[in-house]
């Protein structure tokens, strides 16, 4: 005799979707920098998270919050590396921060994603697809949590959060390169903080502009200018000179070198093989901080 089908009360389930929405919808903001528009969301009193990559890099910021109050921004910082950036806020006002959880989120749960246009939710859900340990971006952030999601996210809602079934963010949702990424509450709250007390993050610096080139059957880096009194001029860089292993590993590609430039390593010294006018030889570099923009 067959059994009979489990019921699934759809009502219940889309109540659900809306109830979590709705209840982080009001610390979510609309965030209109030149011609960008997309989403942030309240971190902490007057201070908003948002997307890195969707700010303009000139112009004013005006930040719309649900309802439909508007209210002029200042970039406290930004750190393209990770793509957070903060804004400052000014407005009297009380805007109750997102509350975040710091549990792991595990592949296949569902998670809802808030963003806003113009002070109206934007409302978008998928499931995890990936939930795996600390990575490095492709600009050399630290990230403290790989997690991928099976959706489409909309341009607009690019900043907002994503919601697990709790109703607490577990980050800022962004568009990757080939699918929506989501940047954890770990590594927000991290890189959040020392924007809001230092305006920017301190990156490695080595002051040679770098262009990828084939070295036999592997990958190297050709100096293509040396920056005057930097890391490179002071280890006797030339331009000219191919970097092909970085601290005894052979060279992957030029992002290989952003990535290892991230915070932790200023103040350390690599050994670099190159070949110079096509005959091997070596340099080391003390890594230096990249200077403020």
């Amino acid at each position: 005799m067959s059994q009979p089908y489990p019921t699934f009360d759809l009502k219940a389930f889309s109540d659900a979707i809306v109830q979590l929405a709705a209840g982080a919808a009001p610390g979510v903001v609309s965030v209109h920098s030149h011609q960008s528009h997309a989403s942030g969301f309240v971190w902490r009193s007057g201070l908003i998270v948002t997307a890195d990559e969707t700010l303009a890099d000139e112009g004013e910021v005006i930040v719309t919050f649900a309802g439909g109050k508007t209210a002029p921004a200042a970039i406290a910082g930004r750190d393209h590396t990770t793509d957070v950036a903060l804004l400052r806020i000014d407005d009297g006002a009380d805007h109750g921060a997102v509350s975040f959880s710091t549990a792991e989120t595990a592949a296949g749960s569902l998670v809802v994603t808030v963003g806003s246009d113009n002070g109206d939710p934007v409302v978008g859900s998928g499931l995890v697809t990936v939930s795996a340990g600390p990575w490095r971006s492709m600009r050399g952030g630290d990230v403290d949590r790989r997690i991928e999601l099976d959706m489409r996210l909309r341009r607009v809602a690019e900043g907002g959060v994503a919601i697990d079934a709790s109703g607490l963010a577990i980050g800022m949702a962004v568009r990757g390169p080939q699918r929506t990424l989501v940047i954890p509450s770990a590594t927000i709250d991290r890189v959040a903080a020392k924007l809001a007390s230092d305006g920017r993050i301190a990156r490695g610096y080595l002051g040679l502009a770098l262009q990828p080139v084939r070295v036999g059957g592997g990958a190297g880096a050709i100096v293509m200018g040396v920056e005057k009194n930097g890391p490179g001029a002071a280890a006797d860089m030339r331009q000219g000179d191919v970097i092909v292993a970085w601290n005894g590993k052979p060279l992957a590609d030029v992002r290989s070198i952003s990535r290892a430039l991230g915070p932790d390593s200023v103040g350390t010294v690599v050994e670099l093989s190159i070949l110079r006018a096509g005959n091997p030889s070596a340099a080391r570099i003390t890594i230096g901080e990249r200077p403020a923009a």
